[in-house]
């Protein structure tokens, strides 16, 4: 299992997930709504609370690079830090869960014929992780918080 500083500098700050992980996921969606829109809600954490089911932010200084920020996911503490913060095109992050489980998340923004393809791609690493928090609730977790964020942009247009 890699360490998370080689999660973080290896594979996040590179633009990638690491596929050898035993859990991984890949999910997409299509918003009607420009990157910039997209990006204006994805960079806005401190907003997430209000579209994202199970989110709550425990602390964020500021939203770049290397920068860390804490929160919990369905009462999970997760501290993570920032690798990629690319207006209009990628958020990722690496973090790690009780000290024990590590991941790399990426969100990736590709503009499709006016509107805007969200790409939501994790691996999840630890101890027993298939058992504890296996593909199909973090595919299930990926495609709620999509269908939310889509939701939540195209109610404001």
């Amino acid at each position: 299992m890699p360490s998370l500083a080689t999660l973080h500098d290896e594979y996040a700050l590179r633009g990638r997930i690491d596929e050898a992980a035993p859990v991984t996921n890949t999910s997409s969606v299509l918003i009607d709504a420009s990157p910039d829109r997209v990006w204006d809600v994805l960079a806005g954490l401190r907003g997430w609370e209000t579209w994202a089911p199970g989110f709550k932010l425990r602390a964020l200084d500021a939203v770049e690079p290397g920068r860390e920020f804490r929160w919990t996911q369905n009462g999970t503490p997760l501290r993570s830090r920032f690798a990629v913060v690319d207006p209009g095109r990628e958020l990722s992050w690496t973090g790690s869960m009780l000290g024990l489980y590590r991941a790399v998340d990426r969100m990736v923004l590709t503009p499709e014929n006016g509107r805007t393809r969200v790409t939501l791609q994790e691996s999840l690493d630890g101890p027993l992780v298939r058992l504890i928090y296996g593909q199909d609730k973090l595919r299930a977790g990926h495609e709620t918080r999509l269908a939310a964020l889509k939701a939540h942009i195209e109610a404001r247009a």
